[in-house]
């Protein structure tokens, strides 16, 4: 297994897809990421590496995971989406049985089929705003955590693991040409434990993955099967 200590050093001698969002030296959302990103390097199980310390909150362990997943993710699509274009994927898809529709409440205010390209970066500009927004992803101590908070990172982490099942099925061997394979694995495996942990994104959204999920996680119990429609927003 790759460890997660080299995945942003092996993904940015390349470009990136868009800047990272980064936390404030000297702030607790600072200290949890250090603290995470320490575990992570030390190279132990990631199952445990996801469980919330003792003593800390959950909403700023949530929040700095999301931030770091964003991150990361955005590095994985920032690979292939050169050969991701509105011409080799004509929609936001994980192979011919599911495809995933946009909407946002606002310029797209009804469920619309997009090219995947221009899906997937109206996501990414959609969650980089969630992020910033320091009401709803609070960097001081002082500030509360909104109510709404938990609801709105399950609907971001719902919304980035269909960049994973787009990555996966549509341009994995892009991912294997550079030999970003066990990188890939890795972060999706990490993302995995953690979602499973929390209950973020729901059993039918990770339909799509199941028997590439058994392969990686072999220690997870099976996705159970959905029988909810294959198009989603």
């Amino acid at each position: 297994m790759a460890s997660l200590g080299g995945f942003v050093e092996f993904f940015q001698k390349g470009k990136t897809f868009r800047p990272k969002k980064k936390f404030e030296p000297g702030t607790l959302k600072y200290s949890l990421h250090k603290q995470a990103q320490a575990s992570l390097n030390s190279g132990i199980n990631l199952r445990n590496v996801v469980q919330l310390p003792p003593g800390e909150d959950l909403n700023d362990w949530i929040a700095v995971h999301v931030v770091d997943f964003f991150n990361r993710i955005n590095l994985i699509y920032g690979t292939v989406c050169e050969y991701c274009t509105e011409t080799s994927c004509p929609t936001m898809s994980g192979g011919q049985k599911y495809e995933y529709l946009w909407a946002d409440g606002v310029k797209y205010k009804k469920p619309t089929c997009l090219p995947a390209t221009q899906y997937i970066s109206l996501l990414m500009d959609w969650v980089e705003a969630q992020i910033n927004d320091e009401h709803v992803f609070p960097v001081t101590v002082d500030v509360p955590f909104p109510k709404t908070f938990i609801p709105l990172c399950k609907k971001i982490l719902t919304r980035l693991f269909r960049v994973f099942v787009h990555v996966y099925i549509h341009h994995f061997d892009r991912i294997v040409a550079i030999g970003a394979e066990a990188h890939v694995n890795t972060c999706y495996k990490h993302f995995y434990y953690f979602i499973m942990e929390f209950d973020l994104v729901p059993q039918k959204e990770l339909e799509p993955l199941k028997d590439m999920t058994a392969k990686v996680c072999y220690d997870t119990p099976d996705v159970p099967t959905s029988t909810s429609s294959d198009q989603k927003k």
